[in-house]
């Protein structure tokens, strides 16, 4: 289609401002490859500098070293270069500590090998480990879960008694450990003596040196069946003398994933004396091969070093695509170890030249460089070197020309930093990313979140892909490709992935675009991964975001009603800001605002708080001030956020002690989160509000975090994200609005940056920014010059930048009046147009419970959104079996266009004869506009649970109200899920394959509903006493558990059975057991876990003919829970085998009680009559036969009274027969 962008501008006042996408010189197919972009080996001449590693005995005082950022740099330092090679102010341990989560290992720039110990950490490495797994071949700088490992190789001496790598490894110290870009060194401790361990790597090669002690067992290991996240199959076979190939196939990241396979093919420098492999814990000795599913496997080789040959050299090549791509790459890649370090350091040098800063305090230097190294390290190369690659279909796609396949994209993340900053210095290579993440939408049908290999992860949520790709077109990324790329974006916007896909997508896409907001339903949930509404607020700040970032993408390419669209959901902030308490709050299904009011507890926001997320609205930032209360509001709330009086005395302290500073303190807290994503961009909102020095002060203070030491690092570093934020905050422009080409201004932290440009896309070969002068009592700008023309305001677009080339800061030691002007705001990319008119009503409980003769009051809301004030009336009406009324039959809202609230109560009311069972009560609202809104509210009129004297646990509770604790650690199964599910509290029940009824209790939320057995005796009552058959329902905690469960009978006889319940969140139930309900998602005190858990019912247990069952007693043993006793009782107990009567009579003037029972079974009987004056037994009474007893009362009258007469069959119960008599007077 043709773009007008001139019309389009006059559209979208943001396109006229920033202008659209970047117009590019270059296009794919005809690009130029800058040498060195991918250096896969050279000779070792190639690079004539002194080979320093980073060592790590000198981290040992560093994590309480306090950050160089304060430190005087001066204007005498701008002319300065900085001294040495680049690559030897990197040091890769930063972040090894403290949940950082990076790797000190070998890589080259977005290689697909990550060379890197494993010491027992989840993601790798962790500084405070003392011994070493083995060496294996991915890691993803700053993951929160593991993933990656595979084939973690270790050389070790003497003979194999161990196939598990937690056992065989072997020791190490920091003292003998030491790295540097694409290197790394170890000293490890074996038995025979000490082994060096060295590595290095190319694109798809990892290179390993080993030094081993002089022996004839010098081993090295390579486990395929071991690795960082779950391996499921597994095969290794030994090729030759030199070489060694496997098969791995893993799955798993922090939840499950679809499963992926890679191929590795390792080559020795010399050959092998002797080889064996492994499987389970079984070594085999001279085997060639070995394979199956998951388990322990692998190989061994083994050479002799006694002749003084010590070095053992290997390089292992890996594919996606098969064994034959792991071959070529081996081939096309191997090198000398030597050599290959030499390529793999200039390659580095070359990346960190690229930005080159004045000669500086050393710290800074050091922490600079090493988070410019991590920026590079992800996105990473997927294609082998003839450019196949395994494509989201799973399929092997063949090379495109002049491109290169990438994956791993912790999208959630690396759209707000990382992707901004290698647009910058990478473009060509940013290209492909981006090109390659639409051919995964493209081949998996679907956008992902978080990419891994060839596979969508699900984890984070909202639509991150979107701003990701939309900043990629703004930056001319996509040039040919844009409508390909908008496809994708735009089906990922408007729809849900179909059930069989196993992506989650925008798994909230039906609700947000019915009702403008993401449910918060913390029961509910979808495929592995994380689910969007169980995050609800968050998820709809996302969503809105990334749809006001779309909408600049459809009107820029022409497609103007697309754009218009979602133009009006990038609003959709609004519908989540509750005006009663002034902050962002989830709301339910009904619309309802729901969780904590207080924004530091609030549910519903996604590894953060509402206090955080406040922030997270960059597309408008002046209509969020606006629903704050103005600019002077905003402002207020800023510097209570970051602390920033107390920031401005002790910059160091608030930041390490005001602020979070726990990787995963997510919840609880009103301050600043440097650790973790939402917030990340929130000091520049200050440049918003007219105060751009408090934005320098706290990204000062901010920059204090990133040290030289292996806690160096704030938060997971997120494969780059933090480590692109610090970069970008250092040199002084940081992409504020994630999606356009706007970039905030601050005063870099040196004085002189020069960055160099491609000038094929940029047009020019530098970038040159100074803030001549700039120390700790002169950090604040005064004024700036962009291309030597003054600038007024604190941002630029990347066009402007790059066009200018030079950015000129003037700085002192008080703020001035810069970038002060109202008009010097960045302004919004969707301002607001028009109200939206919305109207919701619900009651809670969704579900309320009602008794025979019982009324409750039900909380009913109207949530209205519309111009001003709304009104209307609200209509109760039910299906009679209960009756309905309310006292909000009419209701007024002041809205002003944002979602208000009116509360209400409707009263609900059950006669005395109310048959137990659900019904309805259909609530119909309408305002004075005609709008309506209808929620039907099912009600239960519950029956009795014959067993709820005996409850004494709380195990069924409501998402975030922490109001139950089945397992004693404040677990607990979810209420509404259970009902959603059919197990309704109150109401009868079937256990599931048989014709036992139950009914689960009923009581009030967060009062005792199941028994935790410790041998009660429950008595059964009259009208399930022709029970033949029953079943215990319910489910244990910790295990599975039972025991004997007794059951006593008329006739005074008892049987004890065994019974026993499954664990409540196994995935394998017992056998026999019966799966009553299982949910997908437990409470967890106030947090919802996505961890199936439910209830049980035993196999059921027959009851002995002819016998009634009056009790049963449980076992003994408080992890088994009992719910229910599900029962085949018809409730009519058998007719008596027995006819009675009876008379007083007169003899002699004297009175007597006859009593006559007339046998009318079919067994004879032994029968009893019993009078108050005296009983007989008649045994063997034939059918048709009487038993008769004439009782003297010894008195001449006598009174109206009662016999009983007890009928036992030989295998019968004893059943018991009342009749009355007259009174007799014999005188």
């Amino acid at each position: 289609m043709r773009t007008d962008s001139a019309v389009n501008a006059a559209r979208d006042p943001f396109l006229a401002r920033t202008g659209a996408a970047r117009s590019r010189p270059w296009r794919p197919g005809g690009r130029r490859r800058r040498a060195g972009a991918f250096v896969a080996l050279a000779t070792a001449a190639s690079l004539a500098l002194p080979l320093t590693a980073y060592a790590a005995p000198g981290l040992a005082a560093s994590p309480t070293a306090t950050s160089g950022t304060e430190a005087a740099t001066g204007s005498d330092a701008a002319a300065a270069a900085v001294d040495g090679p680049l690559v030897d102010y990197v040091n890769p341990f930063i972040g090894t500590k403290d949940d950082g989560n990076t790797y000190p290992g070998a890589a080259v720039p977005f290689g697909m090998v990550q060379l890197s110990p494993d010491n027992g950490h989840n993601v790798g490495y962790d500084y405070d480990r003392t011994s070493v797994r083995g060496f294996s071949l991915v890691h993803l700088s700053g993951v929160g879960c593991g993933l990656g490992g595979p084939l973690p190789t270790l050389p070790t001496t003497g003979a194999i008694t161990s196939t598990d790598y937690g056992q065989y490894a072997l020791g190490f110290s920091h003292g003998d450990e030491e790295a540097s870009p694409g290197y790394y060194r170890v000293g490890l401790q074996a038995p025979a003596g000490k082994i060096e361990a060295e590595l290095t790597a190319t694109a798809r090669t990892g290179v390993q040196r080993y030094t081993f002690p002089a022996t004839a067992q010098a081993n090295v290991l390579l486990n395929a069946g071991q690795a960082l996240n779950r391996v499921t199959e597994s095969d290794v076979r030994v090729v030759d003398d030199r070489t060694v190939e496997t098969r791995i196939t893993v799955r798993g990241f922090c939840q499950d994933t679809e499963p992926q396979t890679i191929w590795t093919r390792t080559t020795f420098d010399r050959p092998f004396v002797a080889h064996g492999t492994w499987d389970g814990a079984t070594v085999t000795a001279g085997s060639d091969a070995a394979s199956g599913g998951e388990g322990r496997r692998g190989a061994y080789v083994t050479f002799d070093t006694t002749g003084g040959d010590l070095d053992v050299e290997a390089v292992t090549a890996m594919s996606y695509v098969g064994a034959d791509g792991a071959a070529a790459n081996l081939a096309a890649e191997a090198g000398t170890f030597d050599a290959v370090h030499d390529a793999a350091r200039s390659a580095w040098e070359e990346r960190l030249g690229l930005v080159q800063v004045a000669q500086g305090d050393q710290d800074d230097l050091r922490t600079f460089y090493s988070s410019l190294y991590r920026s590079f390290l992800a996105p990473n190369v997927g294609s082998d070197v003839d450019g196949r690659y395994r494509g989201w279909d799973q399929e092997v796609h063949a090379a495109e020309p002049d491109f290169t396949y990438y994956q791993n994209y912790s999208l959630w993340d690396t759209y707000r930093t990382q992707q901004q900053l290698l647009y910058l210095l990478a473009p060509e290579e940013s290209a492909d990313m981006a090109l390659s993440l639409v051919r995964q939408g493209q081949q998996g049908g679907w956008l992902p979140r978080w990419g891994y290999g060839t596979v969508e992860t699900n984890i984070m949520t909202g639509d991150p892909a979107t701003p990701f790709l939309v900043s990629a077109w703004r930056q001319g990324l996509l040039a040919g490709h844009e409508e390909e790329a908008y496809a994708v974006l735009k089906e990922n916007a408007d729809g849900v992935p179909p059930a069989d896909s196993p992506f989650n997508g925008r798994a909230a896409n039906v609700e947000y675009l019915r009702d403008g907001f993401v449910p918060h339903e913390p029961a509910r949930s979808g495929k592995p991964g994380d689910y969007d509404l169980q995050h609800g607020a968050s998820a709809t700040m996302e969503y809105a975001l990334a749809d006001a970032m779309l909408s600049t993408m459809a009107r820029g390419l022409g497609h103007d009603e697309d754009a218009d669209r979602y133009a009006a959901r990038g609003q959709s902030y609004r519908n989540v800001f509750d005006p009663r308490t002034d902050n962002f709050r989830a709301r339910n299904a009904d619309g309802f605002f729901v969780g904590d009011a207080d924004p530091a507890h609030s549910d519903g926001f996604h590894e953060g708080t509402a206090v955080q997320y406040q922030w997270l609205v960059p597309q408008d930032v002046p209509g969020l001030f606006d629903l704050m209360g103005g600019t002077d509001a905003a402002v207020e709330r800023l510097d209570a956020f970051f602390a920033y009086d107390e920031l401005v005395a002790d910059p160091a302290r608030v930041a390490s002690e005001v602020w979070v500073n726990g990787t995963y303190d997510y919840y609880g807290w009103e301050t600043y989160n440097p650790n973790n994503e939402p917030n990340l961009h929130a000091p520049y909102v200050y440049l918003w509000t007219g105060e751009p020095w408090k934005t320098t002060d706290v990204v000062r203070a901010a920059s204090t975090l990133f040290t030289d030491g292996p806690d160096g690092v704030t938060g997971n570093d997120d494969l780059g994200t933090m480590s692109a934020w610090h970069v970008l905050s250092s040199i002084g422009v940081y992409p504020i609005v994630p999606g356009t080409d706007l970039w905030g201004l601050t005063t870099p932290l040196f004085d002189d940056v020069t960055i160099t440009l491609d000038p094929e896309v940029f047009g020019r070969d530098t970038l040159h920014l100074t803030a001549d002068g700039v120390a700790p009592d002169a950090h604040y700008t005064q004024s700036v010059s962009l291309g030597g023309e003054p600038l007024d305001r604190a941002w630029v677009t990347g066009e402007e930048l790059t066009a200018a080339g030079t950015l000129d800061v003037a700085v002192g030691s008080e703020p001035s009046a810069w970038a002060t002007d109202p008009a010097a705001s960045p302004g919004a990319v969707v301002p607001a147009d028009g109200t939206v008119e919305r109207l919701f009503v619900g009651a809670t409980p969704r579900q309320p419970v009602l008794t025979p003769g019982g009324q409750t009051d039900v909380a009913v809301q109207v949530v209205a959104q519309g111009a001003g004030t709304s009104s209307g009336t609200l209509e109760v009406t039910s299906d009679g079996a209960v009756t309905a009324t309310t006292d909000l039959a009419d209701w007024t809202a002041e809205s002003d266009g944002l979602p208000a609230t009116v509360e209400g109560t409707v009263t609900l009311a059950a006669p005395a004869d109310a048959e137990p069972g659900l019904h309805t009560v259909r609530l119909v609202v309408r305002d004075a506009a005609g709008t309506e809104a209808v929620r039907e509210v099912q009600v239960v009129v519950s029956g009795e649970s014959w067993i709820a004297g005996a409850f004494d646990n709380v195990g069924i509770g409501d998402a975030g109200a922490a109001n139950a604790n089945l397992d004693g650690s404040g677990a607990y199964l979810l209420r509404d899920l259970l009902a959603d599910l059919g197990a309704v509290q109150g109401l009868e029940l079937t256990v599931p394959g048989t014709d036992l009824t139950y009914t689960l209790g009923a009581p009030p939320a967060g009062t005792p509903d199941n028994v935790a057995a410790s041998g009660e005796v429950l008595e059964v009552p009259e009208h399930l006493r022709s029970a033949r058959h029953l079943s215990v329902v319910g489910t244990s905690t910790h295990g599975t558990h039972g025991g004997g469960l007794v059951l006593g009978f008329a006739d005074g006889t008892s049987q004890t059975v065994d019974v026993r319940l499954s664990d409540w969140c196994t995935g394998s139930p017992e056998p026999g057991n019966i799966t009553v309900v299982k949910a997908g998602a437990r409470g967890d005190r106030e947090n919802v876990q996505k961890i199936g858990c439910g209830l049980y019912a035993t196999a059921p247990v027959a009851i002995p003919d002819g016998k009634v069952l009056t009790s049963v007693t449980l076992p003994d043993d408080e992890r088994f829970h009992v719910f229910a006793i599900a029962t085949d009782a018809t409730g009519v107990v058998p007719a008596p085998q027995v006819e009675v009567t009876a008379q007083a009579r007169c003899l002699g003037g004297k009175a007597f009680v006859a009593v006559r029972a007339l046998n009318t079974g079919e067994q004879a009987a032994a029968i009893e009559l019993a009078t108050p004056y005296g009983s007989k037994l008649v045994g063997d009474v034939a059918p048709g036969a009487n038993a008769y007893q004439s009782f003297a009362t010894r008195a001449a009258a006598v009174e109206a009274g009662e016999v009983t007469v007890t009928v036992t069959t030989p295998d019968g119960e004893p059943q018991q027969v009342t009749a009355a008599y007259d009174a007799a007077a014999c005188s």
